[in-house]
């Protein structure tokens, strides 16, 4: 559980990031590359990344394993829209906090090949590291990167819309399906136990294209406070816009009876798991498990109301639903 604990000066002092930030989504990207998660969105990528990876870029997976902790300063606390300014503060880390940084990794883990040197701290290391991050960034992240760019303005868009009508409370709860806003803490899924006590200085929010079911933020909570979190993903970000068919990339995914699942939660307001299941016709653990896939492909979020759970369809689900027919779902295995 993230714990973040604001003062009232610190909601004064809450803002949302202007765009992507190339580092965060750099760092983040590496996560996703090799950690299996998110198949629905990120699989095809991963394939077109993996298949040509850059021999330069390869020990970065070592650097920023997907559990665990990866080195702060490759995210640097100032804000950077562009790769070349987001490079230039990292690479112009004290060599005191990257050696501190390195050594908070090598208690997780073995350090190995160019992380050894970079652990030392060296000129050398971080000509090495900027060549990497360069080379990584030119083949995993710029080809999308129009596409990236669109996905996290329209998450600010409606963000911003939220804070317009309804402050910047209903913006931090709106943050994750799970979160709990109870003044003066906000509370977050997260891997670990882990508090953060903003102290005056307010809270950068970042969207991220890469972040996935929960949110990312610093290890030290001495650093100007950062908080990437998810955002909702167009199943189809990476089909030609010519021929893009939402229905396509879950084939895999989609038979009779979970289409008429999803379909089913389309109803305003969503329904739990009992009431899908009357509605379905299908037994109660079978809506249980077809809710639990579709969840996980992005498509519904769940959220527990006293002792029941809701399900109700996310934005990718509505955008199927309402996508032109024109292919049957195939039929379940």
């Amino acid at each position: 559980m993230l714990r973040i604990h604001f003062t009232g000066e610190d909601l004064g002092r809450t803002r949302l990031a202007t765009g992507p930030e190339p580092m965060w989504e750099l760092l983040l990207s590496l996560h996703k590359l090799t950690d299996g998660e998110g198949r629905m969105i990120y699989d095809g990528w991963r394939r077109r990344v993996r298949a040509e990876l850059p021999p330069s870029t390869r020990w970065l997976l070592h650097l920023a394993p997907p559990v665990g902790y990866s080195p702060d300063f490759l995210t640097p606390a100032q804000e950077a829209s562009d790769l070349g300014t987001g490079l230039d503060l990292v690479l112009a880390t004290p060599r005191r906090l990257v050696r501190g940084d390195m050594a908070t990794l090598a208690a997780q883990q073995t350090l190995r090949g160019p992380n050894t040197e970079l652990a030392d701290g060296s000129a050398r290391s971080l000509h090495t590291l900027g060549r990497a991050l360069r080379d990584y960034h030119s083949h995993a992240l710029d080809p999308y990167w129009a596409r990236i760019r669109a996905r996290v303005h329209a998450d600010l868009t409606n963000r911003g819309r939220t804070f317009l009508h309804a402050g910047i409370e209903a913006v931090l709860t709106d943050l994750h399906p799970e979160a709990e806003w109870n003044s003066p803490v906000l509370k977050l899924p997260y891997g670990r136990e882990h508090d953060v006590h903003l102290d005056g200085r307010g809270l950068r929010l970042l969207p991220s294209f890469f972040c996935w079911k929960q949110p990312f933020t610093y290890y030290d909570t001495d650093l100007t406070p950062v908080l990437a979190f998810p955002i909702e993903h167009d199943l189809t970000w990476l089909a030609p816009s010519s021929r893009r068919d939402p229905r396509r990339p879950l084939a895999a995914l989609l038979g009779r009876t979970r289409t008429t699942v999803l379909t089913e939660l389309s109803a305003p307001g969503g329904c739990t798991t009992t009431e899908l299941a009357r509605r379905t016709g299908i037994s109660l653990a079978s809506a249980s498990q077809h809710a639990g896939v579709l969840r996980d492909a992005g498509l519904i979020s769940t959220v527990r109301h006293g002792g029941h759970v809701v399900h109700s369809l996310r934005p990718a689900g509505e955008s199927l639903i309402n996508a032109p027919s024109g292919q049957e779902c195939p039929p379940e295995e």
